[in-house]
């Protein structure tokens, strides 16, 4: 407080409008007046080179927020100095000011530069569906301090940036489609072909399944009591859980038009009368 009291003086003992001059009060008018159409003339240059950064898009308000505060900063230091006033005061304290207001909202500017971070790579949008941080869900709306996640029971989530900035993301959404992979189990006395046209037959009936890469169907395993296949289709990243449950349901039913019997682990007991 005693430091704020004596750089307050020291600019009232250097500004004295008693002996301020006319050619002086001229001078800061006019440096003033040029200032300004400088600043205009600078800002429509940042907005031209802000215009042609897309990556940039969602930042292009903060980013033109600040640099016309610098700029007009910069002014009164110009004309607060051609007054005669000694600006390195004025800096210090500001300076001082500066320090103890990043302490105390260390959190937020953490948040804040997170966010900058996160609208600067874009490692998701807005729509897309993501894992990040334990938390999972649509992408509802990206702040520069919280991003919003919808989870699929229609819960909001706000994860802050510094934490999301800092966590792996995994965006299910980005490239467009997915891959649905399950496996299935088969009776040993069911041949091979006829259970992979029992499964040919539920991928054809399902038309979000899309055709290039096309369907693939494996026998990938001999198990003690099964033969297990895998079945790997291609679709639309929304379409993915309705083709999952789509394939899901279409087996039983197919396996039993053609007689395949879906086996299961069994437990044979045998009782010795003695």
């Amino acid at each position: 407080m005693e430091n704020v009291q004596e750089v307050l003086s020291n600019v009232a003992g250097t500004l004295n409008l008693k002996t301020l001059s006319w050619d002086a009060a001229l001078r800061v008018a006019v440096l003033v007046l040029v200032g300004m159409a400088v600043i205009r003339v600078l800002m429509k240059l940042v907005d031209r080179l802000l215009e042609r950064s897309k990556s940039l898009a969602s930042l292009h308000v903060y980013i033109r927020s600040m640099v016309r505060v610098g700029l007009w900063f910069l002014l009164v230091l110009m004309a607060a100095g051609s007054l005669g006033i000694d600006v390195t005061s004025i800096i210090a304290l500001l300076s001082v000011a500066g320090l103890a207001v990043s302490l105390a909202l260390q959190n937020t500017l953490s948040n804040l530069a997170g966010g900058i971070m996160l609208l600067v790579t874009k490692p998701f949008q807005v729509g897309d569906y993501v894992e990040a941080d334990g938390v999972g869900g649509t992408i509802a709306a990206v702040d520069l301090s919280y991003t919003t996640f919808v989870t699929v029971d229609n819960k909001e989530i706000f994860v802050p940036n510094s934490q999301l900035s800092a966590a792996k993301i995994v965006n299910y959404s980005a490239l467009g489609r997915r891959r649905v992979e399950l496996t299935v189990n088969a009776s040993y006395d069911a041949p091979t072909q006829t259970v992979k046209e029992a499964i040919q037959e539920v991928l054809d009936a399902i038309p979000q399944i899309q055709p290039d890469p096309a369907p693939a169907i494996w026998l990938s395993a001999y198990q003690s009591s099964s033969i297990q296949y895998v079945v790997r289709v291609w679709t639309a990243a929304g379409d993915y859980w309705d083709v999952y449950y789509a394939i899901q349901e279409g087996l039983r039913e197919s396996f039993t038009r053609h007689g395949i019997e879906m086996t299961y682990d069994h437990l044979n007991v045998h009782i010795l009368e003695r």
